[in-house]
């Protein structure tokens, strides 16, 4: 048997083993086999992490660096992203199971985006002058804040990863990265391009391991972290909350969701149906984003659901490696026990399964479930994989009463072709992002975040520079 290959740390610039030289092995959710060995962060390889991070912004020149001069690092790093399209995306596929066409076409593109958009997004913002005094001139400054933690998720591991480090870094922090554990791979080449695309020592940094008792709690706990960026399970966002209050550090969380798509009796529905679908069952359902709750007036009930059934039937399940594969494995066999976990239940609490739940490996195959209710566990709990419960109503009242009967308040759908209507339904939808006759189009200047355990705060344009910044004010005596 070959020699597994090796993903390590890197901390203050270089690839690093475990302090104990601790590993683990990150699974190939196809094969179902380990497919490399992982070094195991402790407390030791995070305290490393952060001072080398703590050293590089007290003492080196990035945070003392120009805008334009970062932006013109953060570019030539987005440049090593697209060279380098091939490498980076099979790397995810390996560790969680995306398709490699939507790894390479689409993770890859959208992280080279983030880091161009801040990039440039830190270059041309502004500091703020109060005129109106007679002898003091008043004005702001956003200066970085210090060292970063950041914590990303498996599902979509390098565009998360950029999302947090690119707004971090553009504004003039140092980032110490904690990938999720089921997906180490991309972090830690992210951080060999970065290094070679001119970023110097210290200021991007890269622990693996676990969380809960890991790496990740050690990170979260340190008391030299300034800011924690996550993206996560909503309890994990909990224990980090807890964490963040001792030293009083400022958090965001982007949590859970249970997202619901609404279609109106007015809807184009051929339309609305494919949007559902790609919504619904996208990357194996593994979308905090996801359309989960299928809404539908009774008048199209029908039609829809059949469409829903039909489409969700035609779905190519194979090898992510296939390009012709449009849903692959679930991440790891923990989750595809969860979910399998959450169907089984659902079927137990009386819902209908109208198409889907077949397992084969890691796969379970797009469902559909009718004959459900608010209260069951399915239509209460994420379940993060390709399933989604459809209800009808009535009135748009009924409807929105429906959407909003969740703990969650991440994302939701409209589909009416009544523009009033839907100006009226989407200000009504306790969610952070809604969108009308569409799904996950995303403007990187506009807020990102959601409300109750969805998640706290909010990132992109403006936000992300009022979160990863600290605000100046500065009050200066010119004379009569």
């Amino acid at each position: 048997m070959s020699e597994l290959p090796t993903i390590a740390h890197h901390i203050d610039g270089v690839a690093v083993a475990s302090a104990d030289q601790a590993t683990f092995d990150s699974v190939d959710p196809t094969t179902r086999r380990p497919w490399a060995r992982v070094a195991l962060g402790s407390t030791a390889d995070v305290n490393a992490a952060v001072s080398a991070a703590r050293r590089a912004f007290d003492d080196g020149p990035w945070s003392r660096a120009t805008p334009a001069e970062r932006g013109e690092v953060l570019h030539s790093f987005a440049d090593l992203l697209i060279s380098h399209a091939e490498e980076l995306a099979l790397l995810d596929t390996l560790d969680m199971g995306r398709p490699l066409a939507q790894t390479r076409d689409r993770d890859v593109a959208r992280g080279a985006a983030n880091l161009r958009f801040f990039a440039d997004d830190a270059r041309l913002a502004m500091d703020e002058s109060m005129p109106g005094h007679a002898r003091h001139h008043v004005y702001t400054r956003y200066e970085p804040t210090g060292v970063v933690a950041a914590i990303a998720p498996w599902n979509f591991p390098l565009m998360q990863e950029t999302w947090k480090i690119a707004p971090a870094l553009a504004y003039g922090n140092t980032v110490v990265l904690k990938p999720a554990e089921q997906s180490p791979a991309s972090a830690t080449r992210l951080a060999e391009l970065a290094a070679e695309a001119g970023l110097p020592r210290g200021v991007f940094n890269v622990v693996q391991g676990f969380g809960a008792g890991g790496a990740g709690e050690a990170l979260v706990a340190h008391p030299q972290v300034d800011l924690i960026t996550f993206t996560g399970e909503t309890r994990t966002g909990e224990s980090i909350m807890r964490s963040a209050a001792r030293g009083v550090r400022a958090v965001s969380l982007e949590l859970g969701g249970k997202g619901a798509s609404i279609v109106f009796e007015d809807a184009a529905l051929e339309q609305a149906v494919a949007v559902v679908a790609d919504a619904a069952f996208s990357n194996a359902g593994q979308v905090c984003l996801a359309g989960t709750r299928l809404l539908v007036h009774r008048s199209v009930y029908a039609e829809v659901v059949a469409r829903l059934v039909s489409a969700a039937e035609t779905m190519r399940l194979g090898d992510p490696r296939d390009s012709g594969t449009q849903i692959g494995p679930l991440s790891s066999e923990g989750h595809h026990a969860k979910v399998t976990g959450c169907l089984d239940a659902a079927i137990g609490e009386g819902a209908t399964k109208l198409t889907g739940g077949e397992r084969h490996g890691w796969w379970v195959a797009p469902t559909v479930l009718d004959g459900v209710k608010s209260s069951m566990r399915i239509c209460r709990e994420e379940v993060f994989g390709p399933v989604v419960t459809v209800q009808s109503f009535d009135t748009d009242q009924e409807a929105v009463r429906l959407a909003n009967d969740t703990d969650y308040g991440l994302s939701a759908m409209v589909f009416t072709t009544d523009l009033g209507r839907a100006h009226r339904i989407s200000g009504r939808l306790r969610a952070g992002n809604v969108w009308v006759n569409c799904f996950w189009v995303r403007d990187l200047r506009s807020p990102f975040g959601g409300r109750g355990h969805s998640g706290i705060g909010r990132e992109g344009g403006r936000h992300s520079r009022e979160f990863f910044t600290e605000a100046k004010s500065i009050v200066m005596d010119i004379g009569a």
